[in-house]
């Protein structure tokens, strides 16, 4: 049976309707499957997101991108429950842009909010000091967010391993002793063979 990696779920309006939907980019469940793992989606309105989890049997939890944290709080309390899981149970755990900053916000940092759109839409180069995750020394890397994490708002116990190049601004980290991970590119859209290296090396057998 292939190992399980578990993905939190956006919360979108329904357009016509007057009702709240989760979802998730279809880029998503086909990287998973590409990196040799089953996709499973993990709903907001569980009652019990340990119990799931545990019945599922995940080996790994990706906190997806989009929105901004303290848009809606229940993503907020599920992405923070899924975090709690991961450290419980040692499983490998990735955040992907607005899930780097959900990370960041666990360990007692914040973001700064750009004046310019200088991380929208435009693929910049990274510089890398952490070799076991890639086997380079600088990657170009998809971007698409305002917010930034800067040295001086870096929550507790997590090291940068990815610079960017365009303002050394933080676009990878991973946490000192826990298997947490972040990234502010998608690696979901547009896999780069550096995406998939990524993954596979958070989510391997060797990191668990």
């Amino acid at each position: 049976m292939k190992p399980i990696i578990g993905i939190s779920l956006r919360i979108t309006n329904a357009e016509k309707y007057v009702e709240k939907r989760d979802s998730l980019s279809h880029d998503w469940p086909k990287l998973i499957e590409k990196i040799g793992y089953v996709p499973l989606l993990i709903p907001n309105t569980l009652s019990d997101i340990p119990s799931f989890l545990d019945e599922m049997k995940v080996s790994g939890l990706i906190l997806s991108g989009g929105d901004n944290l303290g848009d809606d709080i229940l993503r907020d309390n599920t992405e923070k429950k899924l975090i709690d899981y991961a450290i419980s149970h040692s499983i490998p755990l990735v955040g992907i842009c607005r899930g780097m900053q959900v990370i960041n916000s666990i360990f007692g940092g914040n973001v700064r909010l750009l004046d310019n759109a200088t991380h929208v839409a435009n693929p910049h180069k990274v510089n890398l000091n952490k070799k076991f995750l890639f086997s380079t020394n600088s990657i170009t890397v998809n971007s698409f967010h305002y917010n930034v994490i800067d040295f001086s708002n870096l929550g507790n116990n997590l090291t940068p391993f990815a610079i960017s190049e365009l303002d050394e601004t933080i676009e990878g980290f991973l946490h000192n002793t826990l298997k947490i991970f972040g990234v502010m590119w998608h690696p979901e859209r547009n896999p780069t063979s550096h995406s998939i290296e990524l993954l596979k090396k958070i989510f391997s057998s060797d990191n668990k």
